[in-house]
């Protein structure tokens, strides 16, 4: 697979080439469940086997260079491509922001359907449900922008999209992926597949998508945000014993260097785009052998990559 010809069919497309593109991996997404050759998926919950290399890459915020930075630094489709057990996670917010949303996630939902088993979509908080909608949300000018005479309906069908997203991708015993944060609500992995679709579990929802590690505190407290919470280490060290994991691996947060530990390293921040309006000086990513048992901060720091 050609990355440079994919970005450029993506810079071309229409608002008729869009629908058609959300359409097909809205059906791809319906039918993702039980167990595939690489994903065992409970409700909005993916489980990953620890077997083989995986890219995983935070907030692109409609940054389709950073975007191609990633995928051609990484030379990751080739890999997937060699390799039918290499897996590519992203780890939401892919929209907003930028300059490039609609090219964006083009891009991802063409790599989604030529390696449907083989990438996993996580939901941000830019890709929330209506009732918890980002503020300010620029998409739909954005698309008014891009998609123009049909942008109404590329936008309500990416709304649909929105809500076939993974909560959190996990693999036993190593790594928790979610875009935001903890909730001291979970008590079990099927907290975390069930998050939203029941009313007694929005809050979780709200805070696997809103909710930021904080080093001040020990349990929660409010966030600046307006939604989700600050979670301090005491949470972090409950959640992940509780679920069976050693890290959490999340985005959501722009860092300068691309990325960020919490929590005496048991929380990992990556950030995948870099310059305005964040202003990050970096973009970072994680290239890692999930099949490695990561003993320390070391390790798991040198399967960082910036650009």
């Amino acid at each position: 697979m050609n990355i440079v010809s994919i970005i450029k069919e993506a810079t071309e497309i229409n608002s008729q080439d869009f629908v058609e593109i959300v359409e097909n991996a809205i059906e791809l997404l319906k039918d993702e469940t039980g167990k595939t050759r690489n994903l065992r998926i409970t409700d909005r919950l993916v489980k990953l086997n620890a077997s083989e290399e995986a890219l995983i890459v935070g907030d692109l915020h409609g940054d389709l260079k950073s975007l191609k930075t990633i995928l051609e630094n990484s030379n990751f489709t080739q890999r997937m491509t060699e390799n039918s057990k290499a897996m590519l996670i992203f780890l939401g917010d892919y929209g907003d922001r930028g300059a490039y949303s609609a090219e964006v996630y083009y891009t991802i939902l063409r790599l989604k359907l030529t390696f449907p088993d083989q990438i996993v979509l996580l939901r941000g908080n830019h890709e929330g449900p209506e009732d918890l909608m980002a503020i300010p949300h620029d998409l739909p000018m954005s698309f008014q922008n891009r998609l123009k005479p049909n942008w109404r309906k590329a936008y309500s069908t990416i709304r649909k999209l929105f809500n076939l997203l993974y909560n959190a991708a996990l693999v036993e015993e190593r790594y928790l992926m979610v875009h935001g944060g903890l909730s001291p609500k979970i008590n079990s992995e099927m907290d975390i597949a069930h998050a939203g679709t029941t009313f007694s579990s929005k809050k979780i929802l709200q805070d696997l998508l809103w909710s930021d590690p904080d080093e001040t505190i020990q349990e929660t407290s409010p966030s600046p945000r307006g939604a989700g919470r600050l979670f301090g280490k005491s949470i972090t060290e409950k959640i992940l014993k509780k679920l069976k994991v050693k890290i959490l691996i999340r985005g959501h947060e722009p860092c300068e260097e691309g990325y960020r530990f919490n929590h005496d390293g048991k929380v990992l921040t990556l950030f995948s785009r870099k310059g305005p309006p964040y202003f990050n000086s970096k973009g970072g990513y994680l290239q890692l052998q999930l099949s490695k048992q990561i003993d320390n901060l070391e390790q798991l720091t040198k399967s960082i990559h910036t650009f």
